[in-house]
């Protein structure tokens, strides 16, 4: 199992039902039935061709009856109200998406691929409980939310930008992104043709890059 499949798979809670939505292979589907971590899981995926790979590797939960595949957009059409939710490998805007479509779950694992901060600001609005909002690197980076439909308190700006768990416990591999991206951005400001208001655009990112860097090493 990839370090990446294993972070994420860490991060599920015990339940009733399960669904795994976007299930690639169903490794992680697979994880929390063999782990006893729920009684049943679902599995699904827009594309019946992506769900076949899922359905075979699942194929004895399947035939069990643990296991129940849907070829579906999210959760849409499941028989039953997950009590957990995982969405891994979309983007932030898809995965809100998906959950302004079928409702927040009571439980939720989220590693959005691209625009973290369109989850945090969603999952902010809608009072939710976050308990994991981190980075994490297995070759590239990534971002792992966690936690819970209610109960939680609203995130600043900057944690909506950059993760609660991140600027409260920044780690090696957060540092390490914002250098790269701060790297990134020096590199397109030597541009010439870069016009004066992109140009601006970028300056104020990278300051503000670089001042969050320069807090998190002063605490390290």
């Amino acid at each position: 199992m990839a370090r990446r499949t294993e972070i994420i798979c860490s991060h599920l809670p015990r339940c009733r039902v399960f669904a795994d939505v976007g299930c690639d292979h169903g490794y992680m589907a697979q994880y929390a039935l063999r782990q006893g971590l729920c009684e049943r899981a679902y599995i699904t995926d827009i594309s019946a061709e992506s769900l076949k790979k899922a359905e075979s590797h699942l194929r004895r939960e399947i035939e069990r009856g643990v296991c129940i595949p849907v070829c579906t957009d999210g959760l849409k059409g499941l028989p039953e109200t997950p009590d957990c939710v995982l969405i891994a490998g979309m983007g932030g805007a898809e995965i809100v998406r998906i959950l302004e479509g079928s409702g927040i779950p009571g439980a939720f694992v989220l590693q959005p691929m691209a625009n973290p901060e369109k989850v945090r600001a969603f999952l902010s609005r809608h009072g939710c409980l976050v308990t994991e909002d981190y980075t994490f690197r297995d070759g590239r980076w990534y971002d792992l939310i966690a936690g819970r439909r209610t109960g939680g308190e609203p995130y600043t700006e900057f944690e909506i930008l950059f993760g609660r768990g991140n600027l409260r416990a920044p780690s090696e591999a957060f540092l390490s992104k914002l250098k790269k991206e701060e790297k990134k951005l020096r590199r397109q400001l030597t541009v010439p043709a870069l016009s004066a208001k992109n140009r601006e655009k970028l300056r104020q990112r990278l300051t503000l890059l670089e001042a969050v860097t320069d807090a998190i090493e002063e605490d390290l």
